[in-house]
């Protein structure tokens, strides 16, 4: 364990000016408020096998939809992060240790929820020596013996305090995405994400290719924070210099008046010049519109993807 100086809050003090008036919220953003049964019944599932949802943790506007239909991404190794990124609301503090039996209830909630698909992701870990990848390739292999017919896709942290044995050992449990987000382009960093180095995280990417070409890799960023549409297709042709498959690109939503402030709504006719700029580099899959998040409609557009890799090796 590493002795950190970490702050104990939920909601650190955010940068770029968060106290001012947020623009008008567009009503191609607005969501439907989660009452259905089939999302009563995963937030059950949930609470029964006391596991953190990124869904409920982060404020997902789409979590009405997704657990209504069963779908629910997790989020483990706890609820506190050791990072303090200005976009998010999951809380900032000292993590408790891990809870070995985590992985197993992970996938007891899978087999239970009878996803096909599911998306794994954690907190930053930046207390442990690898960073938690081996709790990840633990929480693969529970899955993959509990329900064997699932995919998995894992959303992970960057690593950037451990050797490269971290990546090694996920890579090794072999999830059939593996997920790492670069949130913004890299002028907004010192800003938005003042824990984290753009180019590790390109690096990242690119050496899951050299430890496994086969392995489907994908990467997100928000749009509406102070971006340009350069810096944006900047971050395309360096996603594409690694390798990466498929690139998501959503709004970002501002979770409360101490988080980094909503720069503007981006309009959905410029998502889909985004989306065919994308595909123009490319991309086997991308997801670009307002509501994009890393785990929406995660299973359907994985099937895409295998399907566009298929048709992309048939034409060579």
């Amino acid at each position: 364990m590493r002795d950190l100086k970490l702050p104990d809050q939920r909601h650190p003090e955010k940068a770029h000016r968060p106290d001012q008036a947020q623009p008008k919220k567009p009503d191609w953003i607005r969501v439907k408020a989660p009452v259905s049964q089939g999302y009563k019944e995963t937030r059950d599932i949930i609470r029964a096998q006391k596991l953190v949802t990124v869904c409920e943790e982060a404020g997902c506007p789409n979590v009405g939809e997704c657990w209504s239909q069963g779908h629910a991404t997790m989020m483990i190794m706890g609820e506190i992060c050791t990072r303090g990124c200005t976009f998010c609301n999951v809380a900032t503090g000292r993590p408790q240790a891990l809870d070995v039996f985590e992985p197993g209830r992970v996938a007891h909630a899978v087999a239970e929820l009878g996803l096909r698909h599911v998306v794994v992701t954690s907190v930053d870990r930046d207390d442990l020596e690898d960073g938690g990848a081996e709790h990840f390739a633990q929480t693969i292999r529970a899955i993959r013996h509990r329900a064997p017919g699932t995919t998995i896709e894992v959303l992970v942290p960057d690593f950037l305090k451990c050797g490269p044995r971290a990546l090694e050992v996920v890579v090794e449990a072999r999830p059939d995405v593996f997920n790492h987000n670069l949130e913004t382009v890299p002028g907004l960093y010192p800003e938005v994400r003042p824990g984290a180095r753009y180019f590790h995280s390109l690096r990242l990417l690119q050496r899951v290719k050299e430890l496994d070409a086969a392995m489907f890799t994908k990467s997100g960023i928000m749009v509406g924070l102070g971006e340009d549409a350069q810096a944006v297709r900047q971050v395309m042709d360096d996603l594409r210099a690694a390798d990466v498959d498929f690139l998501t690109i959503g709004q970002y939503l501002q979770p409360t008046p101490k988080h980094h402030r909503v720069d503007r709504f981006v309009t959905p006719e410029e998502f889909a010049a985004y989306e065919k700029a994308a595909y123009g580099k490319g991309f086997l899959m991308v997801s670009a519109t307002p509501l994009t998040r890393s785990s929406y409609h995660a299973g359907e557009d994985f099937a895409r993807l295998r399907a566009a890799r298929l048709a992309r090796l048939g034409q060579g």
